[in-house]
């Protein structure tokens, strides 16, 4: 269960991959929800799988040790049978997040993508640039998140705060008192 304080809970939602992970932080008080941060954590493609899951973990514990999140949201694992391989490296990069976020005792709640799709737009499909315009649209961003990473990462964690309390403004509009995503580092 997540802490609750005057200044409310901040939900931090991932979008696990290897390459670049998306994240987005969220506070919410009462029925209003804020930006808090959001951007992505880069591995270099050029270096071995020890050295990127490395760069993944330091930028993760980077990100908790800043913002000290009440709660982790992230995208379930999911495989194509095209794509073996890529399963397999986000499962890496997955573990080492459910690994920073276990070290700091944070609670983890694990969403598939379509869920996710689907809270946001109605459609368990909707590709990237019809999820960026509901997030943006969601919380009142002035523009459209980019990359599509920080959208999905923000799409996460709207949907664990709609799930976990019951918040009904998902699908309503904008939420209020929002941070706009141009002010974020």
């Amino acid at each position: 269960m997540e802490r609750t304080t005057s200044n409310g809970w901040i939900t931090l939602g991932i979008d696990p991959a290897l390459g670049t992970t998306g994240y987005g932080l969220l506070r919410v008080c009462g029925t209003t929800i804020e930006v808090v941060d959001a951007g992505v954590i880069r591995c270099r493609r050029d270096r071995p799988l020890p050295e990127r899951l490395q760069e993944l973990n330091d930028g993760m514990v980077e990100v908790l040790q800043d913002h000290n999140p009440d709660c982790v949201a992230i995208e379930e694992l999911y495989s194509h049978y095209d794509r073996p391989t890529t399963a397999i490296l986000m499962g890496h990069a997955r573990g080492v997040i459910l690994l920073a976020a276990a070290r700091a005792g944070l609670e983890v709640s694990s969403y598939a993508a379509t869920k996710v799709k689907k809270t946001l737009t109605g459609n368990g499909r909707a590709p990237k640039s019809q999820m960026q315009f509901a997030v943006q649209h969601q919380l009142g961003l002035k523009q459209l998140p980019e990359p599509a990473d920080v959208a999905d990462a923000l799409a996460i964690a709207l949907t664990h705060c709609q799930s976990s309390q019951g918040m009904q403004w998902l699908n309503s509009g904008p939420a209020n008192n929002l941070l706009s995503l141009d002010k974020l580092p």
